[in-house]
């Protein structure tokens, strides 16, 4: 069995609705994911509430930092002093010297966040893609995640169609976390590239995020659980 682990993603309309949903998965070991929704509306209070509810809960602020290089360290580094975050991103597409700035900016903060780069939105397709970056999103995707490993980044968000591929050209270490899993099929929304548990692990996948199966269930306590006994 793969120690993949599941993210799962708090993108309700209110913090009061994420919080009841953080309550009732709170003995899972899963880590939750914090997005720009969220963390607009609700701010850094937030991920203390969080932690108010189970402590051992870890935390992926995902909040995709794209900038010029100065400007994501700066962020990066109050990110990391919150004390609170245990993953956070940036995007590939900000190029090598701002993600060797974030890397240098926060090495010595004790209990760092792991850091990750996006290589492309999994709501792009192909021809979209392409309009953007002028290449092929397999093409691309594994280019950047190249770039992000060269500049000691941790990791890569990328598609599960991806992973194998980036693992391939990096390292077996170099983590891949994929959102728009769709654990049992379901439907893929707004997501033009979804995968399921077993496909995201034949594909050395690390961190699989997940989101609508779970909020949208009747029972979400019991869909996390399907999950974890899955992976």
């Amino acid at each position: 069995m793969s120690d993949m682990k599941l993210c799962v993603s708090l993108d309700l309309p209110s913090a009061e609705e994420n919080l009841k949903l953080v309550e009732e998965i709170k003995n899972f070991d899963v880590w939750l994911k914090i997005g720009f929704r969220s963390y607009i509306r609700d701010g850094k209070q937030f991920l203390e509430d969080i932690k108010a509810i189970n402590p051992n809960f870890k935390l992926f602020l995902d909040l995709k930092l794209y900038d010029i290089p100065n400007t994501m360290a700066d962020a990066a580094e109050e990110i990391s002093k919150f004390g609170l975050v245990d993953m956070c991103n940036v995007h590939a597409s900000a190029g090598k010297r701002a993600l060797k700035e974030v890397m240098n900016r926060i090495k010595d903060i004790p209990n760092k966040p792991i850091v990750i780069a996006v290589t492309a939105l999994t709501s792009f397709d192909n021809d979209e893609f392409k309009a953007v970056y002028n290449e092929d999103i397999n093409t691309k995707a594994t280019k950047l995640a190249i770039d992000t490993y060269e500049s000691g980044v941790d990791g890569v968000v990328c598609s599960a169609f991806e992973s194998l591929d980036i693992k391939n050209s990096t390292s077996a270490e170099f983590i891949t976390l994929c959102p728009g899993i769709r654990p049992f099929g379901e439907d893929s929304g707004d997501q033009k590239r979804v995968a399921d548990i077993s496909f995201a692990q034949k594909n050395l996948v690390d961190f699989i995020v997940v989101g609508r199966p779970i909020y949208n269930s009747s029972n979400p306590k019991e869909i996390v659980k399907k999950i974890l006994e899955n992976i």
